[in-house]
């Protein structure tokens, strides 16, 4: 069952964005997925709540009589969204159980900072030095055209983990999460730009192109 970690210590950086696309892609491919919030915010689960019965099904953790949170029974694929300030033992816990983990950025000097140290933590963890885990970098809320984005740029070139691509700063994603909704229950042509972005996301992961792959949904469009 592969698992996906979406991780950055800094607060708002776009990890519940990225989380919740991600596991609407794996939802509307038919996988089972399952998207674990470890955040206290609970922000993933909160939008878990608004999500339409239309909607092509998203699950959390599944709550045992012992208290203990696992994975509902038949789920294939888990995306966990995770909490700012994320390291020490709770960082390795997560790096163990992960196959890829993603770390999102936004073209921020502080942003950049912080990211910096935490990429260099992740690359001492053993799973990722061993390569059991895989590492990689998603820009968040990209405008290409300022000086932020070059910045960025320059910054990502800079490092020894794969910038998997950048995703633009746009109202489609703030829309769509208010309704549970994610880029993969709306009508391609509305999402077209978006989409196409997420393609150097899900290569890295092994799916197919995003083209391809849009469910038609129009009954929550």
């Amino acid at each position: 069952m592969p698992v996906a970690v979406v991780a950055n210590p800094k607060g708002g950086v776009g990890k519940t964005t990225l989380a919740t696309n991600l596991a609407g892609y794996f939802a509307s491919q038919d996988h089972a997925v399952m998207l674990g919030d470890t955040d206290r915010q609970q922000s993933s689960r909160e939008w878990l709540a608004l999500r339409p019965e239309t909607a092509k099904p998203i699950h959390t953790w599944e709550i045992s009589a012992d208290h203990i949170a696992k994975p509902p029974k038949g789920t294939t694929h888990v995306v966990l969204d995770t909490p700012a300030g994320l390291h020490g033992w709770r960082l390795t816990d997560l790096v163990k159980l992960s196959d890829h983990v993603i770390v999102p950025l936004q073209p921020s000097m502080f942003d950049i900072l912080a990211t910096q140290t935490f990429l260099r933590k992740l690359a001492d963890e053993k799973a990722v030095r061993h390569g059991e885990v895989k590492l990689g970098v998603v820009g968040m809320r990209v405008d290409m055209r300022t000086r932020a984005a070059e910045q960025l740029q320059r910054f990502v070139q800079g490092l020894e983990v794969p910038i998997l691509g950048y995703l633009r700063d746009t109202q489609n994603y703030v829309q769509l999460a208010a309704h549970g909704l994610t880029l993969w229950d709306v009508a391609p042509s509305r999402v077209a730009k978006d989409v196409e972005q997420w393609g150097g996301i899900l290569g890295w992961l092994g799916e197919r192109p995003p083209q391809a792959t849009v469910a038609d949904t129009s009954a929550v469009a």
